[in-house]
């Protein structure tokens, strides 16, 4: 299921990618949720895709957010207890910590925020991600790769409390960290394109099945579609793994 409301501006290209990764998406709107047309339970993928959700109102992703606690809560909840996998892109990722699922997927408790980036302006640019050892079911024979993907954003700095953030580390939850040349995750700018702590750009919940990522994986879903595909540089387009994991893993439950 990939997941619409006013503002959702990267579902097509979300409903592409796991097209080419060999599921069989569905776009729904939220109002057909909210009343009962379509049941999240039918689904085995819910994806939150990128855009500016309700015009990114009060905070970026927290109108959705508000909307998908106060009304499908218990559905969510459900969808996530079975070990369905949960995907948020860019706003979805912001939608996702508004809800409480990520960090630690409880739903209501608020642990962690993205925030205006550091440079105070949107940022728009390839960036280089490196992929950590976990638990995640979309990264799944990734570990240790260094991803070109890109980013959008004006609210993309991943910020949380000091123990919140030595508790993610710990659990291994950092899937994702902008990285420089030589795949070293840095703070620096452009390669860190918002000033996120310890270089986050994506990460899971404690099961590894709910992933929040700053960086649009579905923009790098064929050769063709990066800016130096004519140079060979990247002879594969290392974004659509992601969406293969996901389906792969959901084949499976």
């Amino acid at each position: 299921m990939v997941l619409r409301t006013d503002g959702t501006n990267c579902d097509r290209e979300t409903f592409h990618a796991f097209a080419l990764a060999g599921g069989e998406p569905r776009m729904v709107h939220i109002n057909q949720l909210r009343a009962g047309e379509e049941k999240l339970a039918d689904y085995h993928i819910l994806v939150i895709p990128g855009g500016f959700s309700y015009g990114d109102d009060v905070h970026s992703g927290k109108i959705l957010a508000v909307e998908l606690t106060s009304f499908l809560q218990e559905q969510l909840q459900e969808f996530v207890d079975a070990g369905k996998p949960v995907l948020g892109i860019c706003n979805g990722f912001q939608v996702l910590v508004r809800t409480g699922l990520l960090p630690a997927a409880r739903m209501g408790e608020i642990r962690a925020a993205l925030i205006a980036n550091d440079s105070g302006r949107f940022e728009c640019r390839w960036v280089n991600l490196r992929v950590e050892d976990t638990r995640c079911v979309f990264t799944r024979g990734l570990a240790g790769r260094v991803l070109n993907l890109p980013v959008a954003h004006g609210e993309g700095k991943f910020y949380t409390g000091e123990d919140t953030l030595q508790e993610i580390e710990q659990a291994g939850q950092v899937v994702f960290r902008y990285a420089g040349p030589g795949g070293e995750p840095t703070g620096d700018y452009p390669q860190n394109p918002n000033g996120s702590l310890n270089a986050i750009a994506g990460i899971c919940d404690p099961a590894g099945r709910v992933l929040g990522l700053m960086p649009h994986p579905e923009r790098f879903v064929e050769r063709t579609q990066h800016p130096n595909w004519r140079r060979h540089i990247f002879s594969e387009p290392l974004g659509l793994a992601i969406f293969k994991n996901g389906v792969d893993y959901a084949r499976q439950i």
